[in-house]
């Protein structure tokens, strides 16, 4: 693969908050946004989707740009994320499935044999061509605001083909994984593939950084993510790396003993969900790679119900904790959950700039 991606679609950030705490360097302020920033909680989003299914709404160009950008306007954050979901690829590429309310990502046909993952159409760039449209579309939007885009790494999305939906056990999955490793890594180079050619898109239309959310490599175990992962999503940040030099960011819950592989990955910034400090996440990225130990996170989102004064004491914590770090962007250890005060997270936001100013 060459680096293809258009000089003129990256702008010159190289002093956002974001971009210099993702390199290991030293911003005026930590940087901070939110996973479902863009989403559920605000008011304004539930407005404009109302009526429109979510998969429709991610390839709608126009929508996609108001959606992303909200947050930026209410909450002053110090990052956009693209407006998307991680089975979106699957989707466009004419995987049969749909996002059912109160469920998440339903699959039509599960995918649990060599012939079901040959059958697995193949995306093609121009199926996701709305979605580097709407990049676009925010590059004038966000004036000196880094855009990060997204998408779900292999096992995630294996995960979801091969259970037929969430799972909270795995266990078809881990089954194909141990009795037909040979199956199981055709799946997974064929969902690389997907993943790469989705970011690839977002890459060449101008995104600033790239998150890859391995929602469920928390289930898995070291040996286990190691052999079975690893050189997947690897491989994608290999890929990443040859279309753009942009920060890449990796993240999944409750992957505190994956933190150092996850890092040897390729991840430049390793996110870290609530249930282990960030100067212990720390020393777990250092001692896995040389270079920078960047963290992102990791709040609880459910102390954001708490009322203001615990939500300050977490903050000051996550932000002593991060300093231990090469870098630190701040975070929750997960998403925004739907009915969070928005003033909260504006609140948040100006109590991180203030209390890090440098």
């Amino acid at each position: 693969m060459t680096n293809s991606a258009p000089v003129s679609a990256r702008r010159d950030l190289s002093d956002a908050p974001l971009l210099v705490a993702a390199r290991g360097g030293t911003p005026r302020h930590t940087p901070v946004w939110f996973m479902r920033q863009a989403g559920r909680s605000l008011p304004e989003y539930r407005r404009v989707r109302e009526g429109v299914p979510m998969l429709q709404a991610c390839l709608t160009p126009d929508l996609v740009r108001e959606i992303t950008a909200q947050p930026v306007r209410r909450h002053g954050v110090d990052a956009a994320i693209l407006f998307s979901d991680i089975v979106l690829p699957l989707y466009a590429a004419g995987v049969g499935l749909d996002i059912v309310a109160g469920t998440g990502p339903v699959v039509a046909s599960p995918v649990r044999t060599a012939a079901d993952v040959e059958a697995l159409p193949r995306l093609d760039p121009e199926q996701v061509r709305k979605v580097g449209d709407a990049v676009g579309l925010l590059l004038d939007e966000l004036g000196d605001t880094p855009l990060i885009g997204f998408a779900g790494a292999p096992f995630t999305l294996a995960s979801y083909l091969v259970e037929g939906g969430p799972s909270r056990n795995h266990e078809r999955t881990k089954a194909l994984m141990h009795s037909d490793p040979r199956t199981w890594h055709a799946l997974l180079e064929k969902l690389a593939d997907t993943t790469l050619t989705f970011l690839r898109v977002q890459l060449e239309a101008g995104v600033d950084a790239i998150q890859l959310f391995d929602s469920w490599a928390g289930a898995l175990s070291l040996r286990d993510y190691r052999e079975f992962v690893l050189p997947h999503s690897r491989r994608i940040f290999e890929g990443v790396a040859e279309v753009a030099d942009v920060p890449k960011i990796h993240f999944g819950v409750g992957t505190g003993e994956l933190l150092g592989a996850m890092r040897s990955a390729g991840a430049d910034v390793v996110g870290v969900d609530w249930r282990v400090p960030l100067d212990v996440a720390a020393e777990r990225v250092r001692a896995a790679e040389p270079g920078p130990a960047v963290v992102q996170g990791n709040v609880d989102p459910a102390v954001l119900f708490a009322g203001w004064d615990p939500v300050e004491r977490e903050v000051r914590r996550v932000l002593a904790e991060g300093r231990s770090a090469d870098g630190h962007v701040f975070n929750l250890g997960h998403g925004v959950l739907p009915t969070t005060d928005p003033d909260v997270l504006t609140r948040m936001v100006e109590f991180v700039h203030t209390e890090s100013a440098r």
